[in-house]
């Protein structure tokens, strides 16, 4: 029992509640993972279940392989059997196994985002449907969105009740179905969906995983959707021993479809269900833990907990307000310079986190200027580049012929004179014969019209062929480089652009070096096993956190990270929680915006700065947009920086923009211009204030010519109708604050702003 010492009360109670349905609420930071593998670890080696009987699923790649480290290390021999996997791998595994009783090859292809929408295209395309007043992308979200909710397309096209709209979604819905199983092909969704599929539609199938997993555990619960509920809930049905490990405060994944529910209501699901909380923090300092706390106590819609550390209380969290978000980019990139500098701290001790993707900019800007290295989560995935996927539809279509869009994708790459007439050819006689593209191609010479081209879809057919008939011998490294060759692909992308071409030919050795990293570690490497490895990787599981870089992503993207300084930006009303959140009075909208800056402030194990600007260019036009609420929601004396005075509250002291209280302001922002930043410093603010209404040659409104004064209706061309709160009158112009109905409280310019009065 040594091994279990570590573990504090409740973890313990958590690891040695066995039997029946139990949920553990695991705080940011509370060792949830420590306790899954050591509940893990207690069923086999106290409880004398067998390794076979357990299944363990979290949501990441990167979860799973630290969760099978750990569980390996406490477990020792049969750990291998052990399922500890991820939602969609675990759904894989079951796939290949049985979905052929669903109509589909064994083989099948996954397809990623941009697969679908090449594949949405074509159905458009297809069915005459207007792509102006239909996007793609919202025809695959709504059939995302029915999948989520285990919605069929029979199911779809009944609850269509005249809406037009729905109409066309449910015609969508059910071509673009037809294509992929045509291509047998599965999308994301469709690999829970179907498991889902055919554990109801085959009894015998369901109970011998019941069987064979008596003992599940789920990480992450609060992410999960109703499809991956209603997949647990047949899994566990039968012996009921279902452990769920989550937290509702870090429930932020709404837009891809987790359901709050599934974790807030669990025990009317399951009503013999025990609950056990755990609420001491292994990561953060007592300071950064109450801000969280006090921040999320704002919910309604949660569970009572209140996280705590042993560790002490820490360094103060820092407030800057800066006056403009190059201000904001400049201080946060001198401050991670200098403190790398004066600590000896490493790159990676840095994180920059942000609610939307394009704060990034200037903020990468200053890094390159400083020259300090970083990394983008979020930005171009390795396996979304044009080479990357060059590479693995030629795989795609080695391994599964019926795969119609890796075809397509390839068929005329690198150019080979097979153009759209000749394709349209092959798929019109593809159509007649109810065939696969691959299979037209076959029958090449029985095409009428295709002429010279015929010859030219023969050599790629046999190309295919003889690359197929290697791939036993040599491997799929070998495979990887055959096509090199064959193909002169290294040629092809010289042609396209000589300057990037070194680089893209170093991504495609990086993939042939991931094959090799994947035949090497796995006993029976598959081409299929291969493909769908690759096709399960995330955005996360890519992160290097040794990497000696700052890294910058989104709040979203931060679940499930940590790092000794974190910086967030942008924290305003207006930007966050965003003006659509505001706006439309919603409060389980706020509540899901409220949880991202409990995630955010969480994510720091020592220091904590959060930063914002007073004058921000969001859509092209300039924002003065408040502190943002969350801010105001942390207790003063937790902050070093006070708040400004604002509608929020009337009582807070004038705001201190900088500094701190064992460090001096010019050491966070220097008053001294470098002259390296002038020139692009001046740009931007003659940009903003051009916009603002302030460069020099703007006429100034004069008093007697405002049409409206302090207490008067307005109303403003973007933002609505609002109450004139103050006017004040500055050398150039007149500052007016505006509280509007929809918006809230915005200071803007008279000549910018255009107000009318109502």
């Amino acid at each position: 029992m040594a091994i279990y010492d570590s573990l504090n009360d409740m973890q313990r109670l958590a690891v040695e509640t066995t039997e029946g349905p139990l949920l553990i609420l695991a705080g940011a930071g509370s060792g949830k993972t420590k306790t899954l593998t050591h509940r893990i670890a207690y069923l086999v080696s106290e409880k004398q279940v067998s390794p076979w009987n357990i299944l363990a699923i979290t949501f990441t790649n990167k979860a799973a392989e630290e969760m099978r480290t750990r569980v390996s290390q406490l477990v020792g021999f049969g750990a291998d059997q052990i399922w500890v996997t991820t939602f969609h791998s675990t759904c894989m595994r079951i796939l290949r196994r049985h979905i052929d009783k669903l109509g589909y090859d064994t083989n099948f292809t996954v397809y990623d985002s941009d697969d679908s929408k090449t594949v949405m295209k074509n159905v458009c395309k297809k069915l005459n449907i207007d792509t102006k007043n239909y996007k793609e992308k919202t025809l695959l979200n709504a059939i995302s969105h029915a999948k989520d909710n285990l919605v069929g397309v029979s199911e779809y096209s009944m609850s269509t009740f005249g809406d037009f709209t729905k109409i066309v979604v449910a015609k969508a819905y059910r071509e673009y179905q037809e294509q992929l199983k045509k291509s047998n092909a599965v999308d994301f969704d469709d690999i829970i969906f179907l498991t889902v599929e055919l554990f109801k539609r085959f009894p015998e199938v369901l109970d011998s995983y019941q069987e064979r997993f008596k003992y599940i555990s789920v990480d992450e619960y609060q992410d999960t959707n109703k499809a991956q509920f209603e997949l647990i809930r047949l899994l566990a049905d039968k012996y009921r021993n279902l452990c769920v490990v989550g937290d509702d405060d870090q429930s932020i994944y709404k837009f891809r479809g987790a359901d709050i529910r599934n974790i807030l209501d669990f025990e009317q699901y399951f009503k013999d269900a025990t609950v056990i909380k755990l609420e001491q923090n292994y990561r953060s300092t007592q300071n950064i833990l109450d801000a969280a706390n006090s921040v999320i106590a704002n919910n309604v819609s949660r569970k009572n907990k209140k996280l705590w550390t042993d560790e002490g209380a820490g360094h103060k969290i820092r407030f800057l307000q800066l006056d403009n978000a190059y201000d904001e980019a400049e201080t946060i990139v001198d401050d991670i310079a200098s403190t790398a500098r004066r600590d000896s701290l490493s790159y990676n001790d840095f994180a920059v986190l942000y609610r939307t993707n394009a704060q990034a900019r200037l903020i990468e800007e200053r890094l390159v200027l400083r020259g300090i290295p970083y990394n983008v989560v979020g930005g171009t995935n390795f396996y979304a580049r044009a080479e990357i996927k060059d590479m693995i539809a030629y795989l795609k279509t080695v391994d599964n012929g019926l795969d119609e869009v890796a075809l397509r994708r390839v068929i005329n790459v690198p150019k080979r004179s097979i153009g759209p007439a000749t394709i349209d050819k092959l798929l019109d006689f593809a159509e007649i014969t109810d065939d696969s593209l691959f299979g037209a191609m076959e029958n090449a010479d029985n095409i009428p019209g295709l002429g010279k081209a015929a010859t030219k879809i023969n050599s790629f057919v046999s190309l295919i062929y003889s690359i197929r008939d290697e791939l036993p011998r040599i491997g799929i490294s070998g495979v990887l480089r055959a096509l090199l060759d064959a193909t002169d692909y290294e040629d092809y992308l010289k042609d396209q652009d000589e300057e990037s071409a070194d680089d893209r030919i170093s991504n495609v050795d990086e993939l042939i070096n991931k094959a090799t990293v994947y035949e090497e570690n796995n006993e029976e490497p598959t081409l299929t096993g291969f493909l769908e490895e690759v096709a399960l990787v995330s955005d996360i599981d890519n992160i290097d956190s040794g990497d000696g870089k700052v890294l910058l992503m989104t709040l979203h993207s931060a679940k499930g990270v940590e790092f000794q300084r974190v910086y967030i930006a942008g924290m305003e009303d207006g930007l966050f929680p965003g003006m659509g959140t505001i706006s439309s009075g919603e409060r389980e909208e706020m509540e899901e915006e409220r949880r991202l800056a409990y995630v955010g402030i969480t994510r720091a194990r020592e220091y904590l700065t959060l930063t914002c600007a007073k004058m921000r260019m969001m859509h092209g036009e300039t924002q003065f947009n408040p502190v943002s609420r969350f801010i105001r929601e942390i207790p003063k004396e937790l902050l070093d920086g006070a708040l400004p005075r604002s509608r929020y509250s009337d009582d807070e002291p004038a705001m201190i923009e900088r500094g701190s209280s064992n460090r001096p302001a010019a050491r966070l922002r220097s008053t001294a211009t470098p002259e390296y930043r002038k020139p692009a410093m001046q740009n931007e603010i003659k940009s903003l204030n051009a916009i603002a209404g302030l460069s020099k040659g703007m006429p100034a409104a004069a008093l007697g010519e405002l049409s409206y004064a302090t207490g008067d209706v307005v109303r403003h061309r973007k933002f609505g109708q609002g109450t004139v709160i103050s006017i004040v009158k500055e050398p150039r112009d007149y500052k007016v604050t505006v509280d509007f109905d929809a918006y809230g409280q915005k200071i803007m310019y008279a000549s910018f702003a255009k107000l009318e009065k109502v």
